[in-house]
Parts: C-alpha cells; structure tokens; sequence
C-alpha cells in the first residue's frame, strides 16, 4: 500500500527556472528511501510538496488524499517535515511549548497535548529537558527536540531534510541509531550516502529536478559511472568492500596467514 503518491510533478520557481519536471514515484507503508541528488538537484523542493507546502503541476496524494484540493491540516498531520536547520523549526520559549505547540493547534485538551510532549521527548531521548530553552541545547539536541515536535503530531510519514547535517560523529551516530527504531515511512534528503548505505532499503537519485535512478542502495551507490556523471561518489564502505574483493589473494597459490607454513 503506498502512503505517498507523486504523478509527474512539474515545478518553475518564480523567476522561471525549472526546479522538478515531470517527477513519478510512490513510497510503499513502512519504507525507509534515500532521496541523494547534488546540491540544486531539487530535493528540498520536493520534499515542500509532499506536505503541500508548495504546489506545482501534477499530482501528489497522501494516503489518497491530494495536497491541491484536499484537506491540507490533515495532510500536514500525516506528513511530518523536519528541517534541516532546528532552529526553523524551535521558536518557543521552553522545549515543552515547542512540542505542544502542534498538537494544541490540533485542538487536543492541554493534558493529551502534554502527554504528547512527554511520549514525543521520551522516543528520541530527550526526557528531562522540557524546561528549558531550545537555544541552550547542542545542535544535535536541538535536532532530537525539532524531530520530537513533529513525532508529537503522530505522521505516518516523516520526511527529513538532511538530517545529519552539521552532527558530530557522537549525536550523529545517536540519530542513526534512533531513526530504525520509529516505525513510520521515512523519506531521507542527505548528502550522507554512508547513512544512507546503513538506513534505506531504496534510493532516488534526483539531479536537475529529475529522477534519475530508482532501486536498491547496493545498486545505485556501487555504479561509480552513475554517481559520477551527477556529481557523486561511491561510499567509502562499497568502495572498501570492492578494493577488499581485488586485494583478497587467489586460493591455491600457496599464500599463507602470517606465521603459517606454506605446505
């Protein structure tokens, strides 16, 4: 069953250039797809249509529900969007606010609303911290917190915009770590092919507001031709792996571990 569908999605920004042309494709309930591309590729744009923060020529349905004449709250709802910059998305005083802050707007009572903050705080382990300010935490903390704001709204699908962007190893190793652990449809923009080779189960490759390729991380990410000819390399772990394959000695040409004896 697919929750999102995109039929031929045209964009042109407003001084005519062309952002997204004629852009198919479906995410199936439960899939984890890496959307990589180069820089103006176009996937910011898109993933703004998927919510129906913009609107472009074609066609994009959520759970059967078009972001051009459909209910746009509840669209909204089902699809979470988490920036790529928290601080786009943290503007309240305290964490507690920012987390209330969709839900209340939902209209749930203020005691669901903050039952909602704690449950939201608690799956991506930043329980404790709803007194205080979002601009005194880490960027990586900040991250958690923008994320919990949108787990707060209970979607079905959360779309990230280049969600290890600007982490040290440490917080960017904890959000990997944390991201199979929600069991909503994840879309991933990111530059991070290496997060990609460990989380997705399929890729989108999008240059010049096309898809370009559309399969199987171990597919896409080893043809070297592919991603060079859009601006990409092959990840350091597929490359390591191939040059291994070459490296690894023939059998029977009496090569022996270290210290052994070649009978």
């Amino acid at each position: 069953m697919n929750v999102i569908e995109v039929e031929q999605l045209s964009y042109t920004y407003a001084e005519g250039t062309p952002a997204l042309r004629e852009v198919t494709f479906t995410l199936a309930h439960g899939e984890t797809v890496g959307l990589i591309g180069p820089n103006g590729a176009g996937k910011s744009t898109l993933l703004l249509h998927l919510n129906g923060l913009l609107q472009g020529k074609g066609e994009v349905r959520v759970g059967g529900l078009s972001t051009r004449n459909g209910p746009l709250r509840e669209i909204r709802r089902r699809v979470g969007l988490v920036f790529q910059d928290p601080d786009d998305q943290l503007f309240m005083p305290s964490v507690r606010d920012d987390v209330a802050f969709g839900p209340l707007h939902l209209g749930l009572p203020e005691e669901e609303a903050l039952a909602r903050v704690d449950w939201a705080l608690d799956q991506v382990g930043m329980q404790g911290v709803e007194n205080r300010s979002p601009h005194h935490l880490s960027f990586g903390e900040r991250k958690r917190v923008a994320l919990a704001t949108v787990l707060a709204m209970e979607p079905e699908v959360l779309v990230l915009d280049e969600p290890t962007a600007n982490l040290d190893p440490r917080a960017r190793r904890q959000l990997l770590n944390l991201l199979p652990t929600l069991p909503q449809t994840k879309l991933l923009a990111t530059h991070d092919l290496e997060a990609v080779v460990e989380l997705c189960e399929r890729v989108l490759l999008l240059d010049q507001g096309q898809i370009f390729a559309d399969g199987p991380p171990a597919e896409i990410l080893r043809d070297a031709s592919l991603l060079a000819a859009h601006g990409l390399e092959v990840p350091l772990s597929y490359s390591l792996t191939a040059r291994s394959e070459t490296l690894d000695p023939p059998t029977g040409l009496g090569f022996a571990p270290c210290g052994g004896q070649v009978s």
